[in-house]
């Protein structure tokens, strides 16, 4: 397994942790990030355009905001052709079809990978990934995969990974809000809300992220491990694959006008379960 040299465009709160993983795992590593102060710090080397960052690199990672910002930012840096590209951001179906034929236009290797985990598991090198795409390239990405990763599961073709990112983050997102709603009418009734946690601790009720979240919007601990308006974002997301799909997911367009809500009240750049504060 040879070591390639990494591009990486994305340096916010989960493609920082994963830049400082790569780089101790001795992977040469060029980053860029629209703010440069966000990219440096990391032990890699520092670009000043997408462009640069581009320059003689095997893989080319992204983890940006959305489809959006990733298009953008990969015409921008018009890898040369051959560049395994692996896009590890949360994107949707449309989206990551979208930039599927984005990477065959350039001429590119499309590798779906978006992560499981947060801001924690980023940084500790301990994230999920669902990677799909060529086996052609598992190779050359598995140096940076394990680097980043607990454990990668390969799922098929390109594009099978964001599907299932968005059933994985379906259950998060249906988590976190329905916390928020049982914290939130325990104190409604006149019960302290610490009671709603304690009473399922342990039991087949309970999950770590009931706890590490309930904990969370109790103590005012919220910075974003996972932002706010990813969530909404990821909600939006979720809400029209299972509309393109015919399937009624009438639990994540709930959360998804919570969420929204909650980011309109100027809560958007704290963590996801800052939602509780607007119920």
């Amino acid at each position: 397994m040879t070591t390639p040299h990494v591009a990486l465009l994305g340096t916010g709160i989960m493609g920082s942790g994963m830049a400082r993983n790569i780089v101790k795992a001795g992977i040469p590593l060029t980053v860029w990030n629209r703010t440069r102060d966000k990219a440096e710090g990391l032990g890699a080397d520092v670009a000043d355009t997408p462009g640069e960052a581009v320059v003689g690199a095997a893989v080319l990672v992204t983890i940006l905001a959305d489809a959006d910002a990733t298009e953008k930012a990969v015409r921008e840096a018009a890898p040369a052709p051959g560049t395994v590209w692996l896009q590890q951001a949360t994107v949707g179906v449309d989206g990551c079809a979208r930039l599927a034929a984005l990477a065959d236009g350039l001429g590119l290797v499309y590798v779906d990978a978006p992560v499981l985990g947060t801001k924690g598991p980023a940084e500790a090198g301990q994230l999920t990934v669902l990677a799909s795409g060529p086996d052609g390239a598992r190779e050359i990405v598995a140096p940076v995969l394990e680097a980043i990763g607990a454990k990668t599961l390969w799922l098929g073709a390109a594009g099978q990974g964001s599907r299932l990112k968005l059933v994985a983050n379906s259950w998060v997102l249906t988590i976190v809000e329905g916390v928020a709603e049982s914290l939130r009418l325990a104190k409604a009734l006149g019960l302290d809300p610490q009671q709603f946690l304690e009473v399922v601790k342990g039991g087949a009720l309970d999950a770590p992220y009931v706890q590490l979240k309930g904990a969370a919007m109790l103590n005012g601990d919220l910075d974003a491990q996972f932002p706010l308006w990813g969530a909404a974002k990821d909600a939006r997301l979720i809400q029209e694959a299972g509309r393109e799909a015919g399937v009624d997911l009438a639990i994540i367009e709930a959360a998804r006008r919570h969420f929204e809500r909650a980011v309109a009240d100027g809560h958007g750049d704290l963590d996801m379960a800052a939602t509780y504060l607007s119920h």
